[in-house]
């Protein structure tokens, strides 16, 4: 996908040209994973910590690497499947699949992660969706946009809803908080918001980006899970924390909000909600 000559609504400043690249970087990443997706030949294999990864994961990496080793030689990489190299001020993560798992069992909701972080801060993130036909990017401060089957760009922004009552929200699985000992928060926040569901993996924040969703919580979670996500879904407005509140992807968990129910979803997931 090409974007938007410069001077367009689309026109990041100095961000511009990495958010070209990053767009490029994704075409790329596209054509290694979605002629592999639902492949009868697929190859897959179980990694150090048990998760799975395929043949396409480590192509689409592969990919993304080579193209930012001739364009960015100088900045850093940090990827799902080949780790990170030396700290640098600027640094690309990338998760060549999120959602492997639904990847290699057929189901469409995955997507390739590319993020851009510049002195510990996330700048921009794209993130393709080929199986979809959706790809979503943006840049902190400067808009977050998203086009279908690579057809005309949409400008997209969080959702201005204001209480919980009216809230939609994702937990992405109940095992996760299960695991981490919060399931009971979840539940209690459940009984305080509209409407929940598990639609899972980066398509949620997506989705909370568009305006669709109020809140997506996750635990057992990789900066390279979170990057890109973050920088689009705070580009689109809204906000990005830990499960305590800080404003890191390093911490093993996310909250992320329209912004303006951030706050009050926190207070309930900690018990401090007025009930």
């Amino acid at each position: 996908m090409t974007p938007p000559a410069s001077g367009s609504p689309l026109s990041f400043g100095d961000l511009d040209a990495d958010l070209q690249l990053a767009l490029c970087l994704a075409d790329a990443a596209d054509a290694q994973t979605l002629p592999r997706f639902d492949a009868a030949d697929l190859d897959v294999s179980r990694k150090a910590d048990r998760t799975h990864v395929t043949d396409a994961d480590l192509a689409a990496e592969r990919a993304v690497r080579e193209l930012l080793a001739q364009q960015r030689p100088d900045d850093g990489i940090f990827g799902e499947e080949y780790g990170a190299d030396e700290d640098r001020a600027r640094r690309w993560i990338i998760d060549p699949i999120d959602g492997t798992a639904n990847f290699l069992r057929g189901v469409p909701v995955w997507g390739t992660m590319i993020g851009l972080q510049i002195d510990g801060v996330m700048r921009l993130g794209v993130v393709s969706s080929p199986a979809l036909g959706r790809r979503w990017w943006g840049a902190i401060g400067l808009g977050a946009w998203t086009s279908v089957d690579g057809g005309e760009p949409r400008a997209i922004r969080v959702s201005e809803v204001a209480t919980l009552d009216d809230a939609s929200v994702s937990f992405q699985s109940i095992g996760q908080w299960d695991d981490a000992g919060h399931l009971d928060a979840l539940v209690a926040l459940t009984r305080r918001v509209w409407r929940d569901r598990a639609y899972g993996d980066v398509w949620s924040y997506m989705l909370l980006a568009e305006g669709r969703l109020e809140m997506v919580g996750e635990f057992d979670v990789k900066e390279y899970d979170l990057a890109a996500a973050a920088a689009i879904v705070t580009a689109a407005g809204g906000r990005f924390s830990s499960f305590e509140g800080e404003p890191t992807i390093a911490s093993g968990s996310a909250v992320a909000t329209n912004g303006v129910l951030h706050d009050a979803i926190l207070e309930v997931l900690h018990g401090t909600g007025t009930s």
